[in-house]
């Protein structure tokens, strides 16, 4: 256990909710962790999901992207499949691989630890990928606008990331975040 000192009530995490001012909080090592983490960024913040959306709604027909094989339409959606299955939209089978049960947690902690972007040319998935090389980009982002502002009210207990396996509601919304953000750098927006 660790003695951690908290000294003015705008510092605290969301989920710490101060009487006093001037005071000390006793944590566990588990915990001095999980305010480390709640500082990042997250889907589940509004400010986040806002500024998320701004950058969809400037993605044009003409945008190219900087790395990887997807046109503008195919990222677009390839990303409301991967939020639908996150959302936990029916007809997806949570199932981990047999690499993730070995790699899965070491992987994920080091894509939660802090506010490194991914990295680029990451593989998006058998089912995430998009064959069709065109269709209504419009109609795909307000689609990915709707599931952006629907993380607000995210419960989806039974999720199970392919790869990383069972992830804490935190590891979701950080790595959610990432995923969107990682997939509008692709498209400099």
């Amino acid at each position: 256990m660790f003695l951690f000192p908290v000294c003015r009530a705008g510092k605290f995490p969301s989920y710490l909710k101060p009487a006093a001012t001037n005071f000390l909080f006793l944590l566990s090592t588990e915990h001095e962790a999980s305010l480390h983490v709640s500082t990042m960024k997250t889907i589940f913040d509004n400010t986040t999901r806002d500024e998320l959306i701004a950058r969809i709604r400037n993605l044009r027909e003409d945008s190219r992207g900087q790395w990887g094989k997807m046109n503008v339409y195919q990222m677009a959606k390839h990303c409301t499949i991967w939020n639908e299955w996150v959302l936990g939209i029916p007809g997806f089978v949570y199932k981990q691989e047999f690499l993730g049960k070995v790699f899965g947690r070491m992987a994920l902690r080091m894509n939660t630890k802090n506010d490194k972007p991914m990295g680029k040319n990451m593989p998006a998935g058998k089912g995430f990928t998009v064959k069709d090389e065109s269709g209504n980009l419009p109609a795909e982002k307000d689609k990915w606008v709707v599931q952006i502002r629907n993380f607000a009210d995210y419960s989806n207990p039974a999720f199970v990331h392919d790869f990383f396996g069972k992830m804490t509601n935190e590891q979701i919304g950080i790595f959610s975040y990432k995923h969107n953000d990682h997939h509008l750098r692709q498209f400099c927006v």
